[in-house]
């Protein structure tokens, strides 16, 4: 099993044994120089074009969740209303020229992020979306580079795995990613496997733009030190905290081994020094399994000295106020008497 990225060979195409989604999640928690990692199910197609296509609209949807994380200045723009779109334009064409990227890709790309629109795109060659697209993933959570785990179906056939395997290595070659392939790697497969070139697209004027609604059944991981990007609570809350200096000390998405024969879990809040730990529930903690699972962390924390406050995204959204007034609260009573310290 493999916990350090240092393990783990980058720049090139490596087919690897069937990982965990939950190891994917340990692995870039332990490892502050990972890369960030998309996990992507391939539809197991024969065709590479199909399969480099597949991949790049799913790191499209990626980025365009993440946004604005990769568009410093666009963070008070929510909506695609009156002009924002020109601003958001005008954001990435200004931070392109900054960090040597493409313009007009960068400026496309924030448009579609805020319309919801494939359209802007899908004009440019699939070399500076490959390129373009692991550069903006990779800044959203501070991370110097973007690695995808490709999970193809099980059984693919030789035409299937050929295809599979000339993709991944047009994503490194053209895309300066890193590819692991979650598969035993399949007899008679090259360990770089000559690659085609995907069509060439005529530049043309884009398509009147329509709102699409955002579906997508990839994980993005959850980088040590900041709020996770597509949690509005967790950036909410931590844009209040960040004004107050009582929340001093803070640490977002770290990992806490609760005791020395208990297995580490990422929690979504930590003060270290005061062992408060807050989580911040979604609609998912309440299905039976999940809500079981939370009550068994809280209780091995609780036994190891942590204090576990549990907060709904709803109410980090809708009385963030009291919300702070609680934390406040319990963290001076911490400090004032000691516990935990």
């Amino acid at each position: 099993m493999v916990y350090s990225l240092s393990q783990m060979p980058t720049g090139q195409v490596v087919w690897i044994r069937h990982l965990r989604m939950g190891d994917w999640d340990r692995v870039v928690a332990t490892s502050p120089d990972a890369p960030a990692v998309v996990v992507h199910r391939t539809a197991g197609s024969s065709s590479q074009q199909a399969t480099v296509a597949a991949v790049l609209d799913e790191m499209e949807t990626t980025a365009g969740q993440l946004f604005p994380a990769w568009l410093p200045g666009a963070e008070g723009i929510t909506t695609s209303a009156g002009a924002a779109p020109i601003a958001v334009r005008r954001l990435a064409v200004a931070h392109a020229a900054a960090t040597a990227q493409s313009g007009p890709f960068l400026a496309d790309l924030a448009a579609a992020a805020l319309t919801g629109s494939t359209a802007y795109t899908r004009r440019h060659q699939p070399e500076v979306r490959a390129r373009g697209l692991a550069r903006v993933i990779a800044a959203s959570f501070g991370r110097p580079a973007c690695a995808l785990v490709l999970r193809p179906p099980d059984h693919l056939d030789e035409a299937a795995t050929l295809a599979l395997a000339q993709a991944a290595q047009w994503l490194v070659d053209h895309g300066r990613l890193t590819v692991w392939i979650d598969s035993d790697s399949p007899y008679g497969v090259e360990s770089r496997p000559r690659a085609t070139e995907p069509p060439r697209v005529a530049a043309s004027p884009p398509a009147r733009p329509r709102r699409q609604p955002r579906v997508s059944t990839r994980r993005t991981p959850s980088v040590a030190g900041k709020p996770h990007p597509t949690s509005r609570a967790e950036v909410t809350l931590e844009a209040a905290l960040a004004r107050r200096t009582w929340a001093a000390g803070r640490a977002w998405n770290h990992t806490v081994r609760p005791g020395p024969l208990v297995n580490p879990v990422r929690v979504d809040l930590l003060w270290k020094r005061e062992r408060c730990v807050v989580e911040i529930d979604g609609d998912d903690h309440r299905t039976p399994a999940k809500f079981t699972e939370d009550r068994h962390r809280d209780v091995m924390l609780q036994l190891n000295g942590y204090a576990v406050l549990r907060f709904t995204n709803a109410q980090v959204l809708d009385d963030i106020d009291n919300v702070l007034v609680l934390l406040q609260q319990f963290l001076t009573n911490r400090r004032r008497t000691g516990k935990g310290l």
